[in-house]
Parts: structure tokens; C-alpha cells; sequence
């Protein structure tokens, strides 16, 4: 370079700050031995109202609520999703509306990561699960965490994320029970099959003909407890939590069925309110950043340590 070419570059660095040379000249990675390229920096274009409005909205962190607690909805009774303990723990979060409870599950482990991926402090809200699309509309509760899969039905009232987890439906049944072997639906003509209430659990008994299809229980807890107590023959069930369950109750069975309900597999997606796409496409984000294995590691956790 010239005497000449080197004044004429002092003389143009120096009409701009080293943050803004650094960003008008182009700095270029090469990425071979560290070796950089940097073009010439002159006097700045005027920045236009809508520059300044982008840049604004892009260092902008979305966030949910009142930007300091994440009020996370569920019912604190579907382990191995979310269940309600008296202690705290690194795995709980208080219970707002319930004095001196606790949330555990796997949706509070990742309602956890989003929280604090979002700088916020989260808390459970323990509501039916009928009611929790109606709450996060409402602005009781910022977000749904709650074992939820989305239905083209509750997409048109909230807006949900990706799965964080994969689950499907099995039916259960006892050891003894004249259902034990059945291997498709025409095998389990008259028998009582019960579900969760407002869940795809209780939808897709009516796929099976010729049964009873039982008026729903409110919870997985009763759902189980009406099974042990001979209340009905066969229950349906999550897949993912069916080895806890057999552990529990070695007298269960689950049916190896060779018929398959349709659309019974079961995403868990978080949901908020509609409306607000750049929260929605941060918490996509941090959902996409929970690998695999951490996932597992995370869910067999909560079955070793669920309530039954």
C-alpha cells in the first residue's frame, strides 16, 4: 500500500467509531488461520426510520406474561407429565394457586428450560385440563405445559409449539381378565373401556366396536385406580408410561394389539396465546435445542421418581 492509499484510509476510519468500522467494513471470516479481509470504511448512510425500527425489533428478547414469571398451566395429576409433591426440589416449581405445593414432570423440566431460556421465573398453575386453552386465552396462565397434543380444534383457539416428546396410546387390562389375549378390537366385543376425560385417551375408544365405552374419569390417577378396583376391563394409557405402571401393578397387562387406533400419537407441545409469533418462534427454538438424549435422560427421570 502507498503513503498516499494509507492517509487516504486513516482519513476515512476516522469519520467512524471501531464498532461501526468494524461493522461498515465488512469483516469477512476466511476461516483458514484466522485471516481476515476488511474493506474500506467511509462516512455512514442515514439510517432510516424503519433500520431503526428492525434493529429495535430484532434486539428485542421476546417474552410472555408480565416478563418476570412464567405462569405455566396444568393439572398436576398426569405423571409422568406433571404431578403435584409437597416438597421442594431442583425438579419442582411452586404451585401458585395451591399453599405449600410443588410441580414435578416432565413438562415442568421443560417449562423449566424455557423459562430460563427466557429470563423468566416459572410457577405452575394447577387448572382442569379441560380449562387450560380457556386460561392461557384468558391471561390466567402465560403457557400450557401439560401433556397437551395439539388438535385441529385447540389450534384454532392458541397458538402451539413443536413436541418436545412423542407418546401413543395402549390399552391395559389385568392378568386375569377375559380381554388379556385379545389381539384386535373385534376380540374385545362387551367389554367397559374407560379414558381420561377431555383427552385423546377417552377419544379413541369409540374407534373400537361393540363395547362400553365408559363415561370418563377426571384423571390418570382415577383412571388406574378404576382398573385395580375391577370398575371397568380395560383402560387406555400412555405408551411411554406403561413400564412404571406394570412395575406398579404387576398384575396389569398391556394388550399386544395388532389393531392401532388412528391418530392416537401424541405429541406434547406447549401453547400460548395467539398472537404472538416471536415468543412462539423463540420457544421452537429452545425446544429444537433439547437434544435427543437429554430428552430421554429427562423422561426416564420422571418415571423413576413419578407418583403412583
Amino acid at each position: 500500500m502507498t503513503k498516499n492509499a494509507k492517509q487516504q484510509m486513516v482519513a476515512a476510519t476516522s469519520q467512524c467509531s471501531r464498532r461501526d468500522f468494524l461493522k461498515l467494513s465488512g469483516v469477512t471470516a476466511l476461516g483458514m488461520g484466522g485471516m481476515l479481509i476488511l474493506t474500506g470504511c467511509g462516512p455512514a448512510a442515514p439510517e432510516s426510520d424503519a433500520d431503526k425500527g428492525s434493529a429495535e425489533e430484532s434486539d428485542k428478547k421476546a417474552t410472555l406474561g408480565d416478563g418476570k414469571t412464567l405462569r405455566v398451566g396444568m393439572e398436576a395429576a398426569y405423571a409422568p407429565y406433571n404431578w403435584q409433591v409437597t416438597e421442594e426440589s431442583d425438579f419442582t416449581i411452586p404451585i401458585e394457586n395451591v399453599k405449600g405445593a410443588y410441580a414435578d414432570g416432565y413438562d415442568v423440566q421443560v417449562a423449566k428450560i424455557i423459562a430460563e431460556e427466557l429470563g423468566l421465573e416459572p410457577v405452575a398453575v394447577k387448572l382442569d385440563f379441560a380449562g387450560l386453552i380457556d386460561a392461557v386465552n384468558n391471561g390466567q396462565i402465560d403457557i400450557v405445559c401439560a401433556g397437551m397434543s395439539v388438535t385441529p380444534e385447540r389450534e384454532s383457539a392458541a397458538a402451539f409449539s413443536d413436541s418436545y416428546v412423542d407418546d401413543d396410546i395402549v390399552m391395559i387390562t389385568k392378568k386375569d381378565s377375559a380381554f388379556a389375549g385379545a389381539t384386535t378390537f373385534a376380540e374385545l366385543e362387551g367389554a367397559s373401556i374407560l379414558g381420561q376425560a377431555a383427552t385423546m385417551y377417552d377419544d379413541v375408544i369409540d374407534q373400537i366396536p361393540n363395547i362400553n365405552h365408559m363415561t370418563p374419569a377426571e384423571t390418570v390417577p382415577m383412571v388406574v385406580e378404576n382398573l385395580n378396583n375391577g370398575t371397568c376391563d380395560i383402560v387406555t394409557y400412555s405408551m411411554l408410561s406403561v413400564p412404571k405402571l406394570l412395575e406398579t401393578y404387576p398384575d396389569f397387562v398391556e394388550l399386544e394389539m395388532t389393531d392401532k387406533f388412528e391418530g392416537s400419537v401424541m405429541p406434547d407441545n406447549a401453547a400460548i396465546a395467539k398472537g404472538q409469533d416471536a415468543v412462539l418462534d423463540q420457544i421452537n427454538e429452545i425446544i429444537a435445542g433439547i437434544n435427543e438424549d437429554d430428552r430421554q435422560a429427562m423422561w426416564t427421570a420422571c418415571m423413576d421418581r413419578q407418583p403412583m
